[in-house]
């Protein structure tokens, strides 16, 4: 059985995918290509407040992004989960999150142009909450999915349909929960249903979209492996025709596995988990994540994936005139000099992160990238 799957891949790769390459530049037919990056949660917790808060009541997160902004404003496309609904008043960090404008201020400024926002946590503070988030999100002029007003805003505005480069990219967000908030009315929020999801896949599908890309925010926390339900939804999302899945929630980095199939041509993405941006989290694990960059390449009406590679961030545990600095630095090239146990600290991060990857990523043409050296003291 093995040996006939593998076959059928390597007629697909032969009668399709290398023709279409050799033609495309034997007769000079334009192809498009552009670049895709996915954070992970971008959470706020109640120190994370408590020192945004500059002397005169305001807010700032400015210092956040600084040494991987160029990265974020280098791709097409730059996607981050908003996991804390956006407030006037009222902030506030676990169980019940809630941050001011400014968080969402720095984060579009750092270079992200599109929001996921259907996670267990988008109802932390309401409808009130929720209609304020969406407002800040439509007058930023950033893209947004997964939490709607109401039914016919959802209906004219999913599945998110991004252009760029030539090409029509759909955008999908899902959750697993709302922890057991129960849904305001007129509110839609997109919930992980198989039923609701199918009608999804056949819209984008409808839409001419070239890549049909699934958010899910799913999954058990802490856990660096995919439950079996996760990996089964995964299996469905793709039989159904999803390109490509990014998933988020377990605060933690999971698997990516590069697949081929057996009916379609290309490879498809799936990344079980980016892990935390930003935030205050102390378990093992927890102080970073990664940013996943994917490459797109269009040959006429076909869309591949071109390369697929990620990035490990980590969370600085600095402290700087009495206050803790939560700035985002690039985990394997930070340098720190001053602090033992800082130094500890991201080298068990990288440690935990690459054994991982490396035991459990599958598929090919996976790879770390890494950016400029930052160095890091007391």
């Amino acid at each position: 059985m093995m040996k006939t799957r593998t076959a059928r891949r390597i007629i697909v790769l032969i009668l399709i995918i290398a023709p279409l390459t050799a033609v495309a530049q034997l007769y000079k037919i334009p192809t498009d290509n552009i670049s895709i990056l996915f954070a992970g949660d971008l959470m706020q917790h109640k120190r994370q407040l408590q020192e945004a808060r500059t002397e005169d009541g305001e807010y700032s997160y400015s210092g956040y992004y600084r040494h991987i902004a160029k990265t974020i404003k280098s791709a097409d496309i730059s996607v981050a989960n908003l996991e804390t609904p956006i407030g006037k008043s009222n902030f506030g960090g676990y169980p019940v999150f809630c941050a001011p404008d400014s968080f969402l201020y720095a984060a579009k400024d750092a270079g992200f142009n599109t929001f996921l926002f259907a996670n267990n946590h988008c109802l932390d503070r309401g409808k009130k909450g929720v209609l304020h988030t969406l407002a800040m999100l439509d007058s930023l002029g950033v893209y947004h999915c997964g939490v709607y007003r109401n039914a016919k805003e959802r209906e004219e505005r999913y599945p998110l349909l991004i252009k760029k480069g030539g090409m029509r990219i759909a955008i999908l967000n899902y959750t697993y929960a709302l922890n057991g908030h129960k849904i305001p009315e007129p509110i839609v929020i997109n919930l992980i249903d198989k039923s609701v999801m199918a009608k999804d896949i056949a819209k984008a599908k409808n839409m001419n979209a070239d890549v049909i890309i699934a958010c899910m925010h799913w999954g058990e926390e802490y856990l660096s492996i995919p439950p079996a339900h996760v990996k089964e939804t995964a299996d469905w999302l793709l039989e159904q025709g999803v390109d490509h899945i990014i998933g988020n929630h377990p605060h933690v980095i999971q698997p990516i596995e590069v697949r081929s199939s057996d009916n379609r041509p290309g490879r498809n993405a799936v990344v079980y988990s980016t892990g935390n941006l930003v935030s205050d989290m102390a378990v093992r694990k927890t102080d970073g994540g990664i940013m996943v960059r994917i490459g797109l390449k269009k040959i006429m009406n076909f869309t591949l994936l071109r390369s697929l590679e990620y990035l490990y961030t980590w969370i600085s545990p600095r402290m700087e005139n009495g206050k803790r600095d939560f700035t985002i630095l690039p985990a394997a090239t930070t340098v720190i000099e001053g602090d033992n146990n800082a130094e500890s600290k991201l080298k068990l991060f990288l440690e935990d992160s690459r054994k991982l990857m490396k035991k459990h990523n599958s598929g090919e043409g996976i790879s770390e990238f890494t950016i400029d050296t930052v160095r890091w003291s007391r």
